[in-house]
């Protein structure tokens, strides 16, 4: 009886020492994640307040993931594709042109693109972007773009032919710039020389900080597109000198980049950490110690703004705009001036094809594909396909609403678990986590709103 109970005694012991040391390792990494990859140099004394700012009324759209129909629309690759994906591929020409047509008559002074320009980095989707963009141009509306991660280097430029994906010329990254000559790169009063990043001056007193966080540099033939972001230690300077010049010459800053630096809702950078830039929290904070408080952003394929505050440092908010490919295919139109930006939100899918269910037929294939992936993921976790579905029918509601901006927490329907077996409610609850934060809405509102740019 001694020996049984020793051994039982000493089991236990390993494995309250095994549950220790996972516990010290739990927290060691979640410590080393918390700690910058970089050096940032923060303002001292941080700027509390700018004096004013000069008045502006400007466009913002992101994510036009461009897609020349002569580069297929039917077979079975091209639909995998577009089954995958949210994105109205075969419209985007349509819908940057209507897009194109309503900020014309908006009267607004530039506009802003941060990133994803075209599908994939087709060299004939950049050619035909940079045709549409010209109508602005033309017309005396400055626009100014900045790569996202799938315009530059990408190995998944393709055309579409019955069952196979054949490789097109994808635009080498040092191509950017010369093509969007035009478009930003020409109208630069600082280069940093080892991105594409970029300052300039849409109108005068205020500067447009213009960030390259991609990492296409990374992208290798046949393999995956590096959808993640990431600065580098110069570009980190080069943004500290910049802000630093800001300053001397009494000029305000906005800042325009692909990937967010704040967080748009509790777990974002759990489940998707690729969708903010690396070390989110303190790139928000170098801006903002140095008076930035506006960084439009796009990416997610969301509408939100989040606010981030630094304590000392003061805020900032990351102003997401939507995909003008995805429904419900957001402009944003912003009047800046003092102390405030007001912004509008038009949302132009239902806009497209007037007298038809387009509209409504492109908002079902959103929640259809998200429900598509969802079941994909669940199924991965050996998750029966009765309680897979029963979970993805949870998720893509939540999803949707965390595109559209301004979610209401109270059309959340809760997931009843006695539905689930065993398996599914364990996993549920590992996931849930999820649902839960994208349902919730925290301040400020997302789509129209006005917000206040003084401590």
């Amino acid at each position: 009886m001694k020996s049984r109970s020793r051994t039982r005694n000493v089991i236990l012991g390993i494995l309250l020492l095994l549950a220790v040391i996972g516990a010290a390792y739990t927290m060691l990494s979640r410590y080393l994640a918390s700690q910058p990859s970089l050096d940032y140099a923060m303002a001292e004394p941080a700027v509390k307040n700018v004096d004013g700012y000069p008045s502006a009324r400007f466009a913002v759209m992101s994510d036009l993931h461009y897609y020349d129909t002569s580069l297929g629309t039917s077979g079975a690759a091209f639909e995998e594709v577009l089954g995958s994906d949210r994105k109205l591929l075969k419209e985007t020409a349509d819908l940057l042109d209507l897009a194109i047509d309503d900020i014309l008559a908006s009267g607004v002074e530039f506009v802003l693109i941060p990133g994803d320009l075209t599908k994939d980095g087709e060299v004939i989707n950049h050619e035909a972007v940079t045709r549409a963009l010209s109508r602005l141009t033309d017309a005396g509306v400055s626009t100014f773009v900045v790569p996202g991660n799938h315009d530059a280097n990408n190995p998944e430029a393709f055309e579409f032919d019955g069952d196979k994906e054949l490789p097109v010329a994808a635009l080498p990254q040092a191509e950017f710039p010369e093509l969007y000559i035009d478009f930003g790169y020409g109208d630069a009063i600082s280069r940093d020389k080892g991105t594409l990043s970029y300052v300039a001056e849409p109108v005068d007193g205020l500067w447009l900080l213009a960030l390259d966080a991609t990492r296409s540099e990374e992208n290798q033939p046949g393999g995956d597109e590096v959808t993640g972001g990431a600065l580098t230690q110069e570009q980190v300077t080069w943004i500290e000198q910049v802000l630093k010049d800001a300053r001397a010459q009494n000029k305000t800053v906005i800042c325009m980049m692909h990937h967010g630096v704040v967080e748009h809702w509790d777990g974002q950078a759990k489940l998707h950490p690729e969708y903010l830039v690396a070390d989110y929290p303190y790139v928000g904070e170098l801006l903002a110690s140095y008076g930035v408080r506006l960084v439009f952003t796009g990416h997610y394929h969301a509408q939100d703004i989040a606010r981030a505050d630094y304590g000392d440092s003061g805020f900032i908010y990351d102003i997401e705009t939507g995909s003008l490919a995805t429904a419900p295919c957001p402009i944003r139109y912003c009047d800046l001036g003092g102390q405030q930006l007001a912004i509008d939100s038009t949302m132009i899918v239902d806009e497209l094809q007037p007298g038809t269910t387009f509209g409504s037929e492109a908002r079902d294939f959103v929640l259809a594909t998200i429900a598509s992936e969802a079941f994909d993921v669940s199924r991965g976790y050996k998750v029966s396909e009765a309680d897979s579905h029963y979970i993805a029918e949870n998720v893509a509601p939540a999803f949707v609403a965390h595109y559209n901006g301004d979610e209401n927490p109270a059309e959340e329907v809760a997931v009843d678990t006695g539905k689930l077996s065993l398996w599914g409610k364990f996993i549920w609850s590992q996931q849930r986590y999820v649902v839960d934060g994208l349902w919730v809405d925290v301040a400020p509102e997302d789509n129209d709103v006005v917000l206040g740019l003084a401590e």
